[in-house]
Parts: structure tokens; C-alpha cells; sequence
């Protein structure tokens, strides 16, 4: 178990995918993502959404992203952010995304 204090020192916030880009150089399948957060800027972000997903699908798509990891070096491409998913039978991702549209950088609660 973990506390409420813990909880919200995760910082989950609501993004709009920009750009999605083939990223060739990871290990497995990925894009890599370009999401606008509001006040909180422009983040990039490397993310195995390849079998549910196309490149060309995905900007103007809300997403949900953990914002306050350190950033994390995926082949030669720094990943600032960690959109969120949900797994499905054959281990490949769902996005979590809201059901009505929100304000970029709108935090979840």
C-alpha cells in the first residue's frame, strides 16, 4: 500500500499529441511523440502504442503522461514524459485518454 502523500507526488496530466514520428532506433516498436501541456511547455515522448496505433492517427489525440520523471535516454532520444496505457491480452498498449476534451496540462485527480 501506498499513502494519498505518495500519490500526489505522481503528477498525471492531460496532453494533445502534436506530431508522431517512426522511431527506427528503439528496441521495440515505438513512436516518438511530440505533446503539447500547456502552461507546462512541450514534452517529447517515446511510447510502444505501434499495434493500436498510426503515426498519422495520432496528433490532435488527448493523452494522460506522468510529467515529473527525470528524463530517460531511449536509443539516441531523450523521453520526458511517460504517456500512460493500459495493456491489453497481447501485452500491447491502450492509451489512456479523457472521454471529453480538457485544457492541456490539466491535472488528474
Amino acid at each position: 500500500m501506498i499513502s494519498w502523500d505518495d500519490f500526489t507526488k505522481v503528477e498525471i496530466r492531460c496532453g494533445t499529441i502534436l506530431e508522431a514520428l517512426d522511431f527506427p532506433k528503439a528496441k521495440k516498436p515505438a513512436y516518438k511523440l511530440t505533446i503539447d501541456f500547456g502552461q507546462l511547455g512541450i514534452k517529447q515522448s517515446s511510447a510502444q502504442i505501434t499495434h493500436h496505433y498510426k503515426m498519422e492517427e495520432l496528433p490532435g489525440k488527448q493523452v494522460m503522461a506522468v510529467v515529473n520523471f527525470p528524463p530517460k535516454q531511449v536509443a539516441n532520444f531523450f523521453s520526458e514524459c511517460l504517456v500512460l496505457g493500459v495493456y491489453d491480452e497481447n501485452n500491447q498498449v491502450i492509451l489512456l485518454r479523457p472521454d471529453q476534451p480538457v485544457a492541456n496540462g490539466q491535472l488528474i485527480g
